[in-house]
Protein backbone atom coordinates (compact mmCIF):
# COMPACT_ATOMS: atom_id res chain seq x y z
CA UNK A 1 0.00 0.00 0.00
CA UNK A 2 1.29 3.47 -0.88
CA UNK A 3 2.43 5.54 2.08
CA UNK A 4 0.15 8.32 0.87
CA UNK A 5 -2.80 6.16 1.91
CA UNK A 6 -1.31 5.36 5.32
CA UNK A 7 -1.87 8.50 7.43
CA UNK A 8 -0.79 6.73 10.62
CA UNK A 9 2.78 6.52 9.31
CA UNK A 10 4.72 9.74 9.64
CA UNK A 11 6.71 10.40 6.48
CA UNK A 12 6.85 14.16 6.81
CA UNK A 13 10.59 14.27 7.33
CA UNK A 14 12.50 17.08 8.93
CA UNK A 15 11.39 20.71 8.99
CA UNK A 16 15.00 21.93 9.15
CA UNK A 17 15.60 23.74 5.85
CA UNK A 18 19.35 23.15 5.87
CA UNK A 19 18.96 19.41 6.44
CA UNK A 20 16.26 19.19 3.78
CA UNK A 21 18.50 21.01 1.30
CA UNK A 22 21.42 18.70 2.04
CA UNK A 23 19.14 15.66 1.81
CA UNK A 24 17.79 16.86 -1.55
CA UNK A 25 21.31 17.32 -2.93
CA UNK A 26 22.32 13.86 -1.66
CA UNK A 27 19.21 12.30 -3.20
CA UNK A 28 20.01 13.76 -6.61
CA UNK A 29 23.72 12.86 -6.49
CA UNK A 30 22.96 9.31 -5.34
CA UNK A 31 19.98 8.81 -7.63
CA UNK A 32 19.61 5.16 -8.73
CA UNK A 33 19.95 6.11 -12.40
CA UNK A 34 23.58 7.17 -11.81
CA UNK A 35 24.69 4.21 -9.68
CA UNK A 36 25.54 1.73 -12.50
CA UNK A 37 27.96 4.11 -14.24
CA UNK A 38 29.39 5.25 -10.90
CA UNK A 39 29.94 1.63 -9.85
CA UNK A 40 31.51 0.84 -13.23
CA UNK A 41 34.05 3.57 -12.59
CA UNK A 42 34.57 2.39 -8.99
CA UNK A 43 35.14 -1.20 -10.13
CA UNK A 44 37.64 -0.05 -12.75
CA UNK A 45 39.45 2.12 -10.20
CA UNK A 46 39.61 -0.59 -7.53
CA UNK A 47 40.36 -3.56 -9.78
CA UNK A 48 41.74 -2.42 -13.16
CA UNK A 49 43.15 -5.92 -13.67
CA UNK A 50 39.57 -7.06 -14.35
CA UNK A 51 39.61 -4.98 -17.55
CA UNK A 52 42.91 -6.15 -19.05
CA UNK A 53 41.19 -7.38 -22.23
CA UNK A 54 40.14 -3.82 -23.11
CA UNK A 55 42.26 -1.24 -24.88
CA UNK A 56 41.54 2.45 -24.28
CA UNK A 57 38.99 2.65 -27.13
CA UNK A 58 37.01 -0.45 -26.17
CA UNK A 59 37.11 0.60 -22.53
CA UNK A 60 35.60 3.95 -23.47
CA UNK A 61 32.93 2.19 -25.52
CA UNK A 62 32.06 0.00 -22.54
CA UNK A 63 31.52 3.04 -20.33
CA UNK A 64 29.47 4.66 -23.09
CA UNK A 65 27.25 1.57 -23.47
CA UNK A 66 26.56 1.50 -19.75
CA UNK A 67 25.84 5.24 -19.62
CA UNK A 68 23.46 5.24 -22.61
CA UNK A 69 21.56 2.15 -21.47
CA UNK A 70 21.24 2.93 -17.76
CA UNK A 71 21.04 6.75 -17.80
CA UNK A 72 19.97 8.15 -21.17
CA UNK A 73 17.13 5.77 -22.08
CA UNK A 74 15.51 5.59 -18.60
CA UNK A 75 15.57 9.40 -18.27
CA UNK A 76 14.21 9.77 -21.80
CA UNK A 77 11.29 7.45 -20.99
CA UNK A 78 10.43 9.39 -17.83
CA UNK A 79 10.57 12.74 -19.64
CA UNK A 80 8.35 11.42 -22.45
CA UNK A 81 5.82 10.07 -19.95
CA UNK A 82 5.80 13.41 -18.14
CA UNK A 83 5.40 15.32 -21.39
CA UNK A 84 2.51 13.08 -22.48
CA UNK A 85 0.80 13.46 -19.12
CA UNK A 86 1.04 9.82 -18.05
CA UNK A 87 2.90 10.79 -14.85
CA UNK A 88 2.51 13.92 -12.76
CA UNK A 89 6.13 14.19 -11.64
CA UNK A 90 9.52 12.94 -12.81
CA UNK A 91 10.17 12.07 -9.17
CA UNK A 92 7.79 9.08 -9.47
CA UNK A 93 6.37 9.53 -5.99
CA UNK A 94 3.55 6.99 -6.26
CA UNK A 95 3.50 3.27 -7.00
CA UNK A 96 1.33 3.73 -10.10
CA UNK A 97 3.73 6.22 -11.67
CA UNK A 98 6.61 3.77 -11.27
CA UNK A 99 5.11 0.93 -13.31
CA UNK A 100 5.83 2.00 -16.90
CA UNK A 101 9.26 3.58 -16.18
CA UNK A 102 10.32 0.42 -14.35
CA UNK A 103 9.17 -1.79 -17.25
CA UNK A 104 11.11 0.32 -19.75
CA UNK A 105 14.20 0.38 -17.54
CA UNK A 106 13.98 -3.38 -17.02
CA UNK A 107 14.15 -3.89 -20.80
CA UNK A 108 17.23 -1.68 -21.02
CA UNK A 109 18.96 -3.56 -18.21
CA UNK A 110 17.97 -6.93 -19.67
CA UNK A 111 19.57 -5.95 -22.97
CA UNK A 112 22.84 -4.62 -21.54
CA UNK A 113 23.23 -7.52 -19.10
CA UNK A 114 22.85 -10.07 -21.92
CA UNK A 115 25.19 -8.15 -24.21
CA UNK A 116 27.90 -8.08 -21.54
CA UNK A 117 27.42 -11.79 -20.84
CA UNK A 118 27.64 -12.71 -24.52
CA UNK A 119 30.73 -10.53 -24.96
CA UNK A 120 32.32 -12.24 -21.95
CA UNK A 121 32.78 -8.96 -20.10
CA UNK A 122 34.55 -9.03 -16.71
CA UNK A 123 32.63 -11.15 -14.21
CA UNK A 124 32.14 -8.26 -11.80
CA UNK A 125 30.53 -6.18 -14.58
CA UNK A 126 28.21 -9.04 -15.42
CA UNK A 127 27.30 -9.27 -11.73
CA UNK A 128 26.65 -5.53 -11.54
CA UNK A 129 24.31 -5.44 -14.53
CA UNK A 130 22.58 -8.78 -13.95
CA UNK A 131 22.06 -7.93 -10.28
CA UNK A 132 20.67 -4.51 -11.19
CA UNK A 133 18.28 -6.15 -13.66
CA UNK A 134 17.06 -8.68 -11.09
CA UNK A 135 16.74 -5.91 -8.53
CA UNK A 136 14.47 -4.01 -10.91
CA UNK A 137 12.28 -7.09 -11.31
CA UNK A 138 11.92 -7.34 -7.52
CA UNK A 139 11.24 -3.60 -7.31
CA UNK A 140 8.58 -3.82 -10.03
CA UNK A 141 6.77 -6.72 -8.35
CA UNK A 142 6.91 -5.09 -4.93
CA UNK A 143 5.68 -1.76 -6.34
CA UNK A 144 2.38 -3.42 -7.23
CA UNK A 145 1.69 -3.88 -3.51
CA UNK A 146 3.78 -1.27 -1.65
CA UNK A 147 6.63 1.17 -2.10
CA UNK A 148 10.30 0.34 -1.73
CA UNK A 149 13.02 2.96 -1.76
CA UNK A 150 14.71 2.88 -5.15
CA UNK A 151 17.57 4.90 -3.68
CA UNK A 152 18.38 2.40 -0.95
CA UNK A 153 17.86 -0.54 -3.29
CA UNK A 154 20.53 0.96 -5.55
CA UNK A 155 22.70 1.66 -2.50
CA UNK A 156 22.22 -1.94 -1.36
CA UNK A 157 23.25 -3.07 -4.83
CA UNK A 158 26.41 -0.98 -4.48
CA UNK A 159 27.23 -2.71 -1.20
CA UNK A 160 26.46 -6.08 -2.80
CA UNK A 161 28.94 -5.41 -5.63
CA UNK A 162 31.60 -4.39 -3.11
CA UNK A 163 30.98 -7.60 -1.16
CA UNK A 164 31.47 -9.60 -4.37
CA UNK A 165 34.70 -7.69 -5.02
CA UNK A 166 35.74 -8.52 -1.46
CA UNK A 167 35.42 -12.20 -2.39
CA UNK A 168 37.09 -12.15 -5.81
CA UNK A 169 39.35 -9.09 -6.13
CA UNK A 170 43.08 -9.50 -5.34
CA UNK A 171 43.08 -6.18 -3.46
CA UNK A 172 42.03 -5.05 0.00
CA UNK A 173 38.39 -4.00 0.04
CA UNK A 174 38.21 -2.79 3.65
CA UNK A 175 38.30 0.94 2.88
CA UNK A 176 36.07 0.81 -0.26
CA UNK A 177 33.49 -1.29 1.59
CA UNK A 178 33.50 1.12 4.54
CA UNK A 179 33.08 4.11 2.21
CA UNK A 180 30.26 2.29 0.40
CA UNK A 181 28.42 1.64 3.66
CA UNK A 182 28.76 5.31 4.63
CA UNK A 183 27.41 6.44 1.24
CA UNK A 184 24.53 3.98 1.51
CA UNK A 185 23.72 5.31 4.99
CA UNK A 186 23.73 8.88 3.65
CA UNK A 187 21.33 7.88 0.87
CA UNK A 188 18.87 6.24 3.28
CA UNK A 189 19.10 9.06 5.80
CA UNK A 190 18.44 11.62 3.07
CA UNK A 191 15.25 9.81 2.04
CA UNK A 192 14.06 9.69 5.64
CA UNK A 193 14.82 13.39 6.17
CA UNK A 194 12.77 14.25 3.09
CA UNK A 195 9.89 12.08 4.28
CA UNK A 196 9.99 10.13 1.03
CA UNK A 197 9.90 6.70 2.70
CA UNK A 198 9.26 4.88 5.94
CA UNK A 199 12.03 2.97 7.70
CA UNK A 200 10.51 -0.29 6.43
CA UNK A 201 10.77 0.89 2.82
CA UNK A 202 14.34 2.05 3.41
CA UNK A 203 15.59 -1.20 4.98
CA UNK A 204 13.71 -3.37 2.49
CA UNK A 205 15.53 -1.55 -0.28
CA UNK A 206 18.92 -2.20 1.30
CA UNK A 207 18.22 -5.90 1.81
CA UNK A 208 16.82 -6.60 -1.66
CA UNK A 209 19.62 -4.62 -3.31
CA UNK A 210 22.35 -6.63 -1.58
CA UNK A 211 20.61 -9.96 -2.17
CA UNK A 212 20.11 -9.23 -5.89
CA UNK A 213 23.86 -8.74 -6.41
CA UNK A 214 24.82 -11.81 -4.38
CA UNK A 215 22.25 -13.89 -6.27
CA UNK A 216 23.65 -12.66 -9.59
CA UNK A 217 27.17 -13.64 -8.51
CA UNK A 218 26.12 -17.12 -7.45
CA UNK A 219 24.16 -17.55 -10.70
CA UNK A 220 27.00 -16.42 -12.95
CA UNK A 221 29.60 -18.56 -11.23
Amino acid sequence: MDTETQPHINTKGTDNKVLRSLATIASYLLHPVFLPIIMTWVIYTISPVSFVQYDSRSLGMMFLQVAITTIFFPILVVLLLKGLGFISSILLRTQKERIVPLLATMMCYWWISHVFKNLEAPLIMQVLLRGAYWGLIVLFICSIFYKISMHTMAAGGMIGVLIVLLMIAPVSMTIPLFIGIVIAAISGTARLLLGAHTQFEIWTGYIFGILAMLAAYWYLT
